[in-house]
């Protein structure tokens, strides 16, 4: 798994837990939808810290929260 897929996987995991839909997250955190979108499929191929942020700002957590999960702990080496 790469970094960009975590963060696909985080996000919906978030989502997940408090019910909230792609619109939904993407209302809460001031973004369009489509941001939200493009980063869960794949379109979106270096999300911004500045975009994560946000979108955490929706879901009332802090960034370290965000990437304080074992999905990040054990990501592949992206240099190659």
């Amino acid at each position: 798994m790469d970094t960009r897929e975590a963060v696909a996987r985080r996000i919906e995991e978030l989502c997940k837990e408090r019910g909230l839909t792609v619109n939904g997250l993407a209302n809460l955190a001031g973004l369009p939808p489509m941001t939200v979108y493009s980063m869960l499929n794949g379109k979106s191929q270096n999300p911004g810290i500045v975009t994560i942020k946000k979108l955490c700002d929706g879901f009332g957590i802090t960034l370290g929260e965000f990437f304080d999960t074992e999905l990040f702990d054990t990501l592949e080496q992206e240099l190659k």
